[in-house]
């Protein structure tokens, strides 16, 4: 909608993947909290709509590890599974399939992690992953770095998304270098969803007001000292940073600029 011939008026859309509707652009895992009921609370602050599950980490021969997908109102969540856990393309793609064949969800958010230390994807057993389960018909939201080639080859062979980590998973260190995000922010045609490494609502605001579609977040609101609020903080962030986004930020400039103009100040000749 123009209102002028210099201002013009962008209308935001709702998160589309796939063939999905979310108001939402924030997404919750379910690690690292200290209860159940703390975490259903931190979702109802978030007022998120996707949740993700790591299928890999629950022991269905103990009750306790089984109900995290017992205590979630599944009609209410669009559940998640992801293959965390998984070190080869073919570990991630066995896990899929049981997920799908359990009846939990055709979606699932796609992990190869082979290194235990840094936690950092393996991009060629993401992509061999990520081609087997687009041709079996799962819709697939691969976790890479931040990586413009593989985001587009990923985008190119039909997944739903793609999802670059700010920082290594559970850091907390926010994004330090986001040029590479910005990259696949500019040359991406599906939702690209910052995954990994935020750690407070600043840095989800930062990811926003580069254009990122949506953000993934656990350790920062799990393990927070009051995770309620700091999941509602995160989604302001968001809401903020989606704003910012489309409202267009001022250019940065090497020099001042002063915000009154100079004209017609008295003494001034």
């Amino acid at each position: 909608m123009v209102e002028t011939a210099e201002t013009v008026r962008v209308e935001d859309r709702p998160l589309k993947i796939a063939d999905r509707e979310f108001r939402s652009r924030l997404i919750l895992g379910t690690g690292k909290w200290r209860s159940h009921e703390e975490m259903l609370a931190a979702f109802e602050a978030a007022e998120c709509e996707m949740i993700t599950v790591a299928l890999r980490r629950i022991n269905f021969d103990d009750p306790q590890s089984r109900s995290i997908l017992e205590v979630i109102d599944w009609s209410k969540y669009q559940i998640l599974p992801n293959t965390a856990g998984c070190r080869t393309a073919e570990e991630a793609i066995r896990v899929a399939r049981l997920a799908r064949a359990m009846g939990l969800s055709n979606w699932i958010k796609l992990e190869v992690i082979p290194d235990p230390k840094y936690l950092l994807p393996d991009p060629i057993g993401t992509f061999e992953a990520a081609r087997v389960l687009v041709r079996e018909g799962f819709v697939v939201l691969p976790y890479i770095n931040a990586d413009p080639v593989l985001a587009k080859r990923l985008e190119e062979i039909g997944c739903a998304t793609v999802m670059p980590l700010g920082s290594p998973i559970g850091s907390g260190q926010g994004l330090p270098d986001f040029r590479g995000i910005q990259i696949i922010i500019e040359q991406a045609n599906v939702p690209v969803i910052v995954d990994a490494g935020i750690g407070a609502p600043s840095d989800a605001a930062l990811a926003m007001e580069l254009g990122a579609d949506a953000c993934l977040i656990n350790t920062a609101i799990a393990q927070a000292g009051d995770p309620v609020r700091m999941a509602r903080a995160m989604r302001l962030a968001i809401e903020a940073g989606r704003l910012c986004y489309l409202a267009g930020r001022i250019p940065k400039k090497p020099y001042a600029a002063a915000s009154s103009p100079l004209e017609g100040i008295v003494g001034r000749s």
